[in-house]
């Protein structure tokens, strides 16, 4: 069972131009947990020692017995399981915060709600959470409102505006460039859905905001995680780990590959052979890679045609 979790310090807030002040913000303060609401709102419930359900009797004798059994104390309160929270990032630009639910095999159809729509969740979504507070935004606040951003997986309806080369699966990673779009990178596409992960952009205002553009796929069997973009916005970081790492199900890629040629890995690309069970151990590992990309500088030159 995945939750979703919050951590409000009492002291001051985070301040970059103070570095030694921020070394206690975790010292005190208080945890809670997310329980969403059919109504489209999320309630934030304390796991405070000693109120409601988290005392003595339940097995909780002070304030470390809640912290070192968060996900009981959550069961108690009656928080929402999620399918697998990987990543929780801000909007700079709206203050909006938005929840990467990478997927969840194991939830059952009768076992649904209004944020974990599908059971099994072999896709996973994004979710949407707007704090109160219009321009002056509220992260402090005890409810927030909710939405379902994108459920990932193939587009079903004939209308939509994704292209065959654009819907994406697994979100697993996300980061925000200066103008406020989102990026979305992936993990365990290539299980789920016999493709290589990658990195997506999407548009969250406007007649666009359902649209996923697709910019960077990875070696094959490998997870892109990380994305960040430089302060100035010129260039966007990506890590690329695990290339090729589970040999076991190299079947996976290219034979069933719907996108063959974003995924050129075969277990003769890295030498080795198979042992007495035909499990492939390859000679050269692969490794993982930092990538940077940038924009072109100038338009590319034109060669001027020779007189003949």
């Amino acid at each position: 069972t995945h939750y979703m979790e919050e951590y409000w310090p009492d002291a001051e807030r985070f301040d970059p131009e103070r570095p030694a002040a921020n070394r206690d913000l975790l010292d005190e303060g208080t945890l809670s947990v997310a329980r969403f609401g059919a109504d489209g709102h999320l309630d934030w419930l304390p796991l405070v020692w000693g109120e409601g359900p988290l005392n003595p009797e339940n097995g909780f004798h002070g304030p470390a017995d809640v912290v070192i059994e968060a996900r009981r104390a959550a069961d108690l309160l009656g928080a929402t399981p999620m399918d697998r929270p990987e990543d929780i990032e801000t909007n700079p630009t709206t203050g909006r915060v938005y929840v990467v639910l990478t997927g969840n095999a194991f939830r059952g159809a009768a076992q649904t709600d209004g944020p974990n729509p599908r059971g099994p969740n072999l896709s996973g979504h994004i979710l949407e959470l707007i704090p109160p507070g219009g321009a002056g935004v509220d992260h402090g606040a005890e409810r927030f409102l909710w939405n379902i951003l994108l459920l990932a997986g193939q587009p079903r309806s004939a209308n939509s505006a994704v292209s065959a080369d654009g819907w994406l699966a697994n979100p697993d990673n996300l980061a925000f460039d200066p103008r406020g779009r989102l990026w979305i990178a992936t993990d365990t596409a290539t299980a789920a859905r016999g493709f290589a992960n990658g990195l997506w952009a999407r548009e969250l205002a406007g007649p666009r905001r359902a649209v996923t553009r697709y910019l960077l796929w990875a070696p094959a069997l490998a997870e892109v995680r990380g994305p960040w973009f430089s302060p100035d916005d010129t260039t966007l970081f990506v890590s690329i780990q695990h290339s090729g790492a589970d040999f076991l199900r190299h079947d996976l890629c290219p034979a069933r590959n719907p996108l063959a040629r974003f995924c050129a890995w075969t277990p003769a690309s890295f030498g080795g052979g198979r042992d007495h069970q035909g499990r492939w151990w390859p000679e050269r590992w692969p490794r993982g890679a930092g990538v940077t990309i940038r924009p072109a500088c100038a338009p590319r030159s034109r060669r001027t045609p020779r007189p003949r």
